[in-house]
Order: structure tokens, then sequence, then C-alpha cells
């Protein structure tokens, strides 16, 4: 420790500044305001989003630590951040604009092959649906009793994009047209498609316990946040749980633990994304939209199969 004549306290980084001291480029004491300048840069050039080497000439630090910085405020690199700013101001873009070409060039995207690489993961389907609401998108559901309870799946062309858990198919299909509101749904026909059947049969001996992991086709919308968060979760082994905070540290953002907590309650597809298997670091539940009784109910059986194997 230093002695206490040769150590000086400020009220703020600022303060310190004026004073003639460097701040300290390990704990990046005033890195939330420059990360804030960042990011409304990264805005306001929405058409050419700057490179590292820029933002790090603005912020006076090295890129290393830009990068650093900015996953610690944000959760996201400035890459990601750029990228799901454009696609919000897309979605906002392609209420108002006379065609999609023109919202996609007025969001800073260079052409719209671009757009249309990322609508998969981004807005869960292309541009031009999403700018009529949806219209056009055709989901078919059907609903089964699983060990845990009525479940119930929305599927599209592309794969899952609702998998929710409920007390009667009235709720569970009022929850699909809310999630879904202008597209055309219908209930599955019979017989079920090959891959619907396949769908359905997977989820069902997972929570049977007959099939530990799960790797299904998903069509759901996200954030880059939500993504990384909803990727990590799918590596958690069946019967393990981990905290917010360590999920927050494993994707490289341990400051965010409020923005996993928000991710997990965002999910859409129960048990193919497990959020259950998130719990508080102080050994609590937490949250969950299904219910706290399921949530355990599901952790038990994962943990009660893995301490039989």
């Amino acid at each position: 420790m230093p002695l206490r004549k040769n150590v000086r306290f400020y009220e703020t980084a600022e303060e310190a500044e004026r004073d003639g001291l460097r701040a300290c480029r390990r704990c990046l004491p005033n890195g939330k305001d420059r990360v804030a300048e960042m990011c409304r840069f990264i805005e306001a050039h929405a058409d050419r989003p700057p490179d590292l080497a820029e933002l790090a000439a603005r912020a006076g630090l090295s890129r290393f630590h830009v990068q650093r910085a900015f996953r610690a405020a944000m959760g996201v690199t400035p890459k990601e951040y750029a990228e799901a700013f454009r696609v919000r101001l897309l979605k906002h873009t392609l209420r108002d604009a006379g065609d999609v070409t023109e919202a996609v060039y007025e969001a800073g995207f260079g052409s719209s092959s671009r757009v249309y690489e990322r609508a998969d993961t981004r807005l869960g389907m292309t541009p031009a649906q999403y700018r009529k609401g949806g219209q056009g998108i055709s989901i078919t559901y059907a609903s089964a009793l699983s060990p845990v309870g009525l479940l119930m799946i929305g599927a599209t062309d592309r794969g899952l994009c609702f998998v929710q858990f409920g007390e009667s198919e009235e709720e569970l299909s009022v929850a699909l047209r809310r999630e879904y509101p202008a597209a055309q749904i219908v209930p599955m026909g019979s017989p079920r498609p090959a891959a619907f059947e396949e769908w359905m049969s997977a989820l069902m001996r997972h929570l049977e316990g007959a099939q530990p992991r799960l790797d299904l086709p998903l069509d759901v919308r996200a954030t880059a946040f939500q993504m990384r968060v909803w990727k990590y979760l799918q590596t958690v082994p069946s019967g393990e749980v981990q905290s917010y905070g360590e999920v927050a540290a494993a994707i490289g953002a341990p400051r965010a633990v409020r923005a996993v907590a928000r991710a997990c309650a965002s999910n859409t597809v129960a048990v193919a994304i497990p959020c259950h298997r998130v719990i508080r670091g102080t050994g609590e539940l937490g949250g969950y939209r299904w219910g706290l009784e399921r949530k355990r109910a599901l952790i038990d059986r994962e943990r009660g199969r893995r301490a039989g194997k």
C-alpha cells in the first residue's frame, strides 16, 4: 500500500484528471462516460459503423481497452452493438418507409442481401414480413401432456418459435397469438409433418429423461445480447445450474447480471433454451415465466437423472 502522504483523494475522476493525473487503464474509472460517447458516435454513423481503431482514437485508449470497457458496460462488443442498433433502426423504418429497399438503406445497410442474411437470427422473419407486422408468416401449433404439465409448441417452416407450458390449451393459444399477433396461426393438421413430429418427440424424450441434450432448429427473434445468452444456455449440461452472475461472466459481460436475467425472462422457447438452469447466486430459484414449481421440478428431474447415471 502507498504511504498516506503520497495519496490524494478526489470526488470525481474528472477532478483528478484536471490535476494532471491519468485514469487507470485497468479499472477505467471514467469508462462509462466514454462508452456512452462511443455509443452515440456509433449511432450517428449507422451507415458506416466505426472500427475499433477509430473508436480507440476518439476515446484515447488502446483497441484492447476499448473492447474491454465497452463489453463490460454494454454486454456486447462495439461491432455487435452497431449491428443491433441498425436492426433496431430497420424495424422502426420498415413501418414508415415507402418500400423495403428504402428502409434497408435508411437503416445503414449497404445492401438488402445483408439484411436477409441476418433475418433468421435478428428479425425472426424477412424485412417485408416484419414491415407488415408478421403478415404472411404461417405458424402451426399442437399441444401434448408432458411430465411437467401441458406443453404447446408452435413452429414456422424454419423451426420452433414457441415452446411454452400452461394450464390449458386456450391459455397457451392466447399466449401464442399475443406473441405473434399478425401471423397466420392454425392448429396442426393430421397427420403431422414428419419434421414437426420429430421436434415434439424430441421435447418429450428430453422431458422424460431419454434424451439429455436437445438440438432443435429455432426461429426466434432476439437482440445480439439475448442471442449470446441463449446460445450459452444451450451449452449448460442437463442437471447443472448456474447463477445469473456466472452466465454473465461466461459470456464476457460480468457486470450484465440484470441483462442476463432479462434475457432469460424473454425466452419464448422453454426447454429448447434451458433458462430454467439459471438461478440466483444465493441459491434461490429466481424467476421463471412458467412458474417456480415447474422450474424446481425441471431441475430436480435433471439432477435425479444425472445422479442415477
